[in-house]
């Protein structure tokens, strides 16, 4: 992980609502949800960082419950799991899941060819339905950007040295050394504080 700056909430924020904004009509606008998740993220760690994430981390973020967007399949159970379960999941499934998912699938395909926007992430599951029943409580636990992930490693994206730029809630403040401790990695350098 590169920690490339301390950022406050409100940068966060306003670069969420930006890249996502909530469409109360628009079908499957979930997006009030993921913003209510970074809500819950700050009052309980209060921290932000803008950070990079290589290949590696990637898969290693922890994926709370996932429906399938009401699917016939449950892509994830509620006990979570890791971007690369959920991948070769996908692939074990090949073209039923889509068949049987076709909300979830279509933004798999989406974001599989459109402009990669930041992740948020905490290192804490957070508060909400979807971290109750959460096995793995500590890490790169997911906030939003569940398809862009999924869609990334499924269609490739990711290889060949590419990074994820993320923005990850944490308890520690700006010093390097708290802040990989608290989200589970060694990182590679800092850019800024």
């Amino acid at each position: 992980m590169r920690v490339l700056a301390s950022v406050p909430f409100e940068h966060v924020l306003a670069t969420f609502t930006r890249n996502h904004p909530y469409v109360p009509d628009e079908a499957g606008n979930t997006n009030d949800e993921a913003e209510e998740n970074l809500c819950h993220a700050q009052l309980e760690l209060g921290h932000w960082h803008h950070v990079r994430l290589d290949r590696v981390e990637v898969l290693d973020v922890v994926l709370p419950w996932h429906t399938g967007e009401y699917g016939e399949t449950e892509l994830i159970a509620p006990e979570g799991t890791t971007v690369a379960a959920a991948v070769a999941r996908l692939r074990a499934l090949g073209q039923s899941y889509g068949r049987g998912n076709p909300d979830c699938a279509a933004r798999l395909a989406h974001h599989a060819e459109a402009p990669m926007t930041p992740v948020y992430l905490s290192a804490r599951a957070v508060p909400g339905p979807d971290y109750e029943r959460l096995a793995v409580r500590e890490g790169l636990i997911h906030l939003d950007g569940l398809h862009r992930l999924l869609a990334w490693e499924l269609s490739g994206r990711l290889a060949a040295g590419a990074t994820v730029e993320a923005y990850t809630a944490s308890a520690a403040r700006s010093h390097v050394g708290q802040v990989r401790t608290a989200l589970g990695s060694t990182g590679e350098g800092v850019s800024g504080r």
